[in-house]
């Protein structure tokens, strides 16, 4: 018994939740493997899922993360602030390194990257990017956002057609909110960020932000966009057939963490990736809190429910 129980932590220990629940004695050890193996595989749209047996500050601080499913679901997660989605992040591509997983770490790069700009907006908008929410100056006279075959605004068609849904999905049917954050969401963030940082035709759908803070937010933006065109997060891409195929090794990820702070160092918060802050790819955790204009550090979600579970282990009968 000893020598099984002992493997079993050992697998809690590395974080393996999905293997040590299909060895699980039992239930509540089981149900405590499936909550972290959700978190592990950031699926947010579960993150709020029942799981009694496990400790109340744990499921709090994963409702934290989770995506609403409906438009009017409370609390609203992720969407009031992505802040504790972020530090999740951060959790995951760090035990996802030291587990040589680099397929999934880079998709959580990937990820962070999709949404970085909306990390940048959340102090300006007083939420992460919540289509419930939208300021109304998005939409004051003179706005092309969300306008649909304007030549003059430098929004793509994807852009501009997720922009349009974005101002309306708030009063859809859950169906229709669940699609369109599986889709357009991402591409809303990318769209805030080029109205702010890199329209060559500005209209008005900025103009809700107070000219003090538009320089620093169009500065955060910026780095959000270019931190999207590293060539860390080009990785994703760089399978010759499809994704998946390709698998980076740590010497390549390294590298291209490296080419990648090099490409941002072009302004201060761009300059915060070459901080060795001790995470594995140093200064990411800095660079993440300078776009937030907000500290940001790996979480210990993961590392609480491995604890969690080596300590149901250990009070198993011997």
């Amino acid at each position: 018994m000893d020598s099984t129980r002992d493997l079993l932590i050992a697998l809690a220990r590395r974080y393996a939740f999905a293997d040590l629940g299909a060895l699980a004695p039992a239930a509540e050890i089981a149900e405590a493997c499936e909550f972290g193996h959700r978190l592990l595989s950031l699926d947010a749209e579960d993150f709020a899922a029942e799981a009694k047996g496990v400790p109340a500050d744990l499921r709090r601080r994963a409702r934290a993360c989770h995506m609403p499913q409906t438009p009017r679901e409370q609390p609203r997660g992720a969407l009031d602030s992505l802040r504790p989605a972020y530090g999740l992040l951060l959790e995951v591509i760090a035990v996802r390194w030291h587990r040589r997983e680099l397929s999934p770490m880079i998709a959580a790069v990937h990820i962070a990257s999709e949404y970085l700009p909306l990390l940048a907006f959340e102090p300006q908008l007083g939420h992460a990017g919540d289509p419930a929410r939208w300021p109304e100056g998005l939409s004051a006279p003179g706005s092309r956002f969300g306008v649909i075959g304007d030549r003059e605004c430098d929004h793509t068609k994807s852009e501009q057609s997720a922009t349009n849904r974005t101002l309306r999905v708030s009063v859809e049917p859950g169906e229709g909110w669940r699609a369109y954050f599986d889709r357009q969401h991402s591409q809303v963030a990318g769209a805030l960020a080029v109205c702010v940082a890199d329209c060559r035709n500005p209209c008005t759908a900025m103009d809700w932000v107070e000219p003090e803070q538009r320089a620093d937010l169009e500065l955060r933006a910026r780095t959000a966009l270019a931190f999207a065109d590293t060539p860390l997060v080009r990785l994703r891409h760089a399978a010759p057939v499809g994704h998946g195929f390709g698998v980076p090794s740590p010497e390549e990820v390294l590298d291209a963490w490296q080419r990648s702070r090099t490409a941002l160092d072009k302004n201060a918060v761009g300059a915060s990736a070459l901080k060795d802050d001790g995470f594995p790819l140093p200064g990411l955790p800095t660079l993440f809190s300078a776009v937030a204009g907000a500290a940001i550090e790996p979480a210990t979600l993961l590392d609480g429910v491995s604890s969690h579970i080596v300590g149901l282990l250990e009070r198993l009968e011997r």
